[in-house]
């Protein structure tokens, strides 16, 4: 009776803890509705609502059949077959239900608080596969981590409706059913696991890390030694159902079988098929008959795959690696053949201190965690054990993949903490008699009482740091730029809305914006025009033919623009208040892309003589003469923005611009924002030949 007490006690203490978890996992993600408003973040996310706005007031199966023709013309985007549905179908079911019962909410505040939402759930997801994996303690440990570690909360955080909001829980679910399907053997376990791979297909392409991860993990099984039926079964049924459910997503077809991001998966079908029937015949036949018959089995079967895997990539059948897969391969592959790739900031390699800044002192117990994984090996820890060493190459290549490594840290970081915090804390607990003199040394209890403080106050410092980060640095809005003022006030820049607003209420519905492809999604959803390019950046030669027009001059440039139709040019200039991820600072990269495909316009022209990118009167003439150029300091040079400084300062750069007296011929100065951050530009018509 006094043990089913405790046992009760030990329940309810936990699931208060994870209670609280939970609160805080959601809670701590609110700083940005606290501050400015229940607004969606960033770039990618306004296409995301925009879907969702479409599906809820449309329909299913109009989405699935959506042709968006304001979305990169004059191609237009088949919307239902480009895009990962998984996240519009997850707030879209969510609203649903709440309108179901009469909780009438907007679906604009269930995109925003659906990351914090799922936040929350992946909290509980990572305790139970870590206490799966190695004990309840560890997994609470874990779980407050994951709850608000930043390298998280960058994607999780109120507003960041994006397809990683709901994707790290579906692939913590996903390992955790594996974990479960591998230690039981069961097809049940192996099928959970299936329908959460498949929730992953649909939320993210980083579903390609799971059908590689696993297929790993049963390699190193096999090669050292731990084959079993339980094996057999857990990734045999894994691999046919995910695959088949895969399968369904309109986006993804037939990748799981042509595709080469996926061979290893199924490869590692065909390897488990062979290893079970050789060991089937192991059993049957004597030792001598056996290894005849294995060497003319492997023999065939290698001859078949061979032949198969020839044909299937002559024929075209079998689809070589991504440009973006390579790039993960090979972080240097982007920069030499896809600059677009390459351009985006999330996509550079990550510094050391952006893994502290983001992981914080889970990076210390990481490899903590892996030693104790390392001294107690099975099945389970093994896989912890190669998810944590993949991702944190993968998460070196690109800063963005952090988000993938954060969960695995907090992970082996709680068992890191939990089983170095036990190890001690047996040294303070007198009852203990059972030890055993040789575990007894001088000072004992006072080192055990250090290490015991150190610990903890670690854990005090990690939530300290996390709550700052998430504060400063992952709470503010790109679409409302914040600023401290000497005062400690919040000064507020809100041009972009300012701007999409003027163009929807001045321009005519089916007016045609030019802008780099940054915008384009916001532009659809915030201003409702047509774009040229967008985000989606499918199209290459679409995206260089606008990069040379913002990289000529103007007489090169409104031929161009007259060719797509284009009736406004929108640029961003950060000059006036110091934004420093202005047009200017990302046009290079403009011209970089417009040179992929176009070898006439040259990155070396764009340069000084001593290989300077400048702005100033020592500026190039292809520069001081380019469109973006003109655009972005236009009447610029007339503005004196303090006592000391020349007009025409531009405070991003610290240069006088070189050239002030600005004429535009083919392009009218439409609006301009109060802070000049974002300047609309009308294409004039065409002069009256007659």
């Amino acid at each position: 009776m006094a043990i089913n007490k405790a046992d009760k006690q030990e329940f309810l203490v936990r699931a208060a803890i994870l209670s609280l978890v939970f609160a805080i996992a959601f809670f701590t993600r609110l700083f940005s509705v606290l501050r400015f408003e229940s607004v969606i973040h960033e770039f990618d996310p306004y296409f995301n609502y925009r879907c969702t706005q479409y599906l809820v007031n449309e329909g299913f199966y109009n989405f699935l059949n959506w042709f968006d023709e304001t979305a990169w013309y004059p191609l237009g985007r088949i919307v239902g077959g480009t895009v990962y549905p998984g996240l519009m179908l997850t707030a879209g079911a969510i609203y649903w239900i709440l309108h179901f019962f009469n909780i009438t909410i907007q679906i604009r505040n269930v995109c925003v608080l659906l990351a914090p939402f799922m936040a929350s759930n992946t909290a509980m997801v990572t305790y139970l596969i870590t206490r799966e994996t190695w004990s309840t303690g560890a997994g609470l440990v874990a779980a407050f981590a994951v709850a608000i570690i930043p390298g998280y909360i960058s994607r999780s955080v109120a507003g960041s409706y994006d397809n990683e909001g709901i994707a790290i829980f579906a692939l913590i679910a996903t390992y955790y059913f594996w974990i479960k399907a591998l230690k039981t053997g069961s097809s049940y376990w192996a099928g959970m696991c299936a329908l959460f791979y498949f929730y992953m297909v649909a939320a993210w392409g980083g579903y390609v890390f799971i059908i590689n991860l696993i297929p790993l993990h049963v390699l190193m099984l096999v090669l050292s030694g731990r084959y079993s039926p339980r094996l057999y079964v857990a990734y045999s049924s894994f691999y046919v159902l995910g695959t088949l459910l895969s399968m369904q997503i309109r986006f993804v077809g037939f990748q799981p079988v042509q595709s080469g991001e996926h061979m290893a998966a199924f490869g590692m079908f065909g390897v488990l098929q062979l290893y079970a029937v050789v060991e089937w015949v192991r059993s049957l036949l004597a030792r001598d008959t056996f290894e005849r018959v294995f060497r003319l089995v492997l023999v065939s079967a290698l001859s078949v795959f061979a032949v198969v895997f020839a044909v299937g990539t002559a024929t075209g059948y079998i689809t070589p690696f991504t440009g973006r897969f390579y790039s993960l391969l090979d972080p240097t592959y982007a920069k030499e053949h896809i600059p677009i790739i390459a351009s985006v900031s999330e996509h550079q390699p990550t510094t050391w201190a952006s893994y502290f800044f983001d992981l914080h002192v889970m990076v210390f117990f990481l490899p903590a965690g892996l030693y104790f994984c390392f001294s107690k090996l099975n099945d389970a820890n093994m896989f912890l054990i190669v998810y944590g060493v993949t991702s944190v190459y993968f998460s070196g290549v690109m800063v963005r993949l952090i988000l993938v490594l954060a969960p695995i840290t907090c992970i082996l970081g709680g068992i890191g903490f939990s089983s170095t915090l036990k190890a001690y804390m047996r040294f303070l607990n007198r009852s203990d008699i059972t030890r055993s003199k040789k575990e007894s040394f001088s000072g004992q209890t006072q080192v055990a009482l250090v290490v015991t403080a150190v610990l903890t106050g670690l854990l005090v410092f990690f939530s300290m740091h996390c709550v700052w980060v998430t504060s400063e640095a992952y709470s503010s809005p790109s679409i409302v730029l914040a600023a401290n003022q000497p005062d400690g006030s919040k000064l507020i820049f809100d041009d972009f809305r300012e701007a999409y607003y003027w163009l929807r209420q001045n321009t005519p519905p089916d007016t045609r914006i030019m802008s780099w492809w940054d915008y384009g999604y916001q532009l659809a959803a915030m201003a409702n025009r047509t774009v040229l390019v967008d985000n989606n950046t499918w199209n290459n030669s679409h995206i260089a033919q606008v990069g040379k027009a913002m990289a000529s001059p103007e007489d090169v440039s409104i031929e161009i623009m007259r060719q797509m139709d284009v009736d406004y040019v929108l640029v961003i200039f950060g000059g006036l208040i110091g934004y420093s991820s202005d047009d200017i600072n990302k046009f290079l990269w403009m011209i970089r892309i417009a040179g992929s495909t176009d070898p006439s316009v040259k990155e070396a022209d764009y340069f000084t003589k001593d290989g300077q990118y400048e702005v100033s009167d020592v500026a190039p003439p292809a520069m001081t003469n380019s469109l973006m150029y003109k655009m972005s300091y236009y009447r610029f040079g007339e503005v004196v923005l303090e006592r000391g400084r020349p007009s025409g300062f531009d405070r991003v750069r610290h240069r006088e611009i070189g050239v002030k007296d600005i004429k535009l011929k083919y392009l009218e100065e439409a609006y301009t924002t109060v802070n000049w951050l974002v300047r609309l530009y009308r294409v004039k018509e065409p002069s009256n030949r007659a």
